[in-house]
């Protein structure tokens, strides 16, 4: 029977180092969220929406991502109007059935978004045809779009967003990690940007 591992065991090393670069990495891409957070915010301020999707894990974090807004866990935040694509089975297994699940994300989107409103699509890889085609719907309806992709998929995702953030990793646990960090950090920073006055007044439509 072997005892616990050693915290300065090579194992336990190996999984800090996994973590350490893409924490680094997202703390680089400080004015590329400012940026994101900036034209979400001024999105809400005039009154539209945030529409939330992604397949597997991310599907959970889209659920994730809604309910932060819509219910804040921090007393005396603000709640903001937000909506995750993946919460109503019923609609995702018959849009899959009848139109592909290519379609799910963006056949919703046709008929439950507008213009005004923010979409926020969520993959590890950055190359989910769910994914993919939920925000090429969005775009094409003037939504502002923005993606949160592990590092491999930032080429395909750059096409289909006006913001990409990435995660600086391979490693889908990783990933995964990283994506929570970052739209918490959205959240944090979108009603940084409502508790200053006028700069939201100022800032032209993204």
């Amino acid at each position: 029977m072997t005892g616990p591992v050693a915290r300065d065991s090579p194992e336990v090393t190996r999984l800090f180092e996994l973590r350490d670069l893409p924490a680094r990495d997202l703390a680089g891409q400080a004015e590329a969220i400012a940026a994101t957070c900036h034209a979400m915010a001024i999105r809400f301020h005039r009154g539209g929406k945030l529409v939330v999707f992604g397949t597997g894990g991310p599907s959970a974090d889209a659920q994730h991502v809604a309910v932060e807004f819509v219910h804040p866990v921090i007393v005396g935040k603000r709640a903001l109007p937000a909506i995750s694509l993946t919460t109503d089975v019923a609609t995702v297994t018959g849009i899959a059935e009848a139109e592909g699940i290519d379609e799910v994300f963006a056949y919703q989107l046709r008929y439950l978004a507008t213009p005004a409103d923010i979409a926020l699509g969520i993959c590890v890889d950055g190359d989910s045809p769910s994914v993919r085609a939920g925000l090429k719907a969005a775009r094409d309806l003037g939504m502002l779009t923005v993606a949160l992709a592990g590092s491999g998929g930032r080429g395909a995702a750059t096409h289909l967003a006006d913001h990409v953030l990435t995660a600086a990793s391979d490693d889908p646990r990783v990933v995964k990690e990283i994506q929570v960090t970052t739209y918490h950090i959205l959240w944090e920073l979108v009603h940084v940007f409502f508790e200053q006055p006028g700069v939201l007044d100022s800032g032209a439509a993204p």
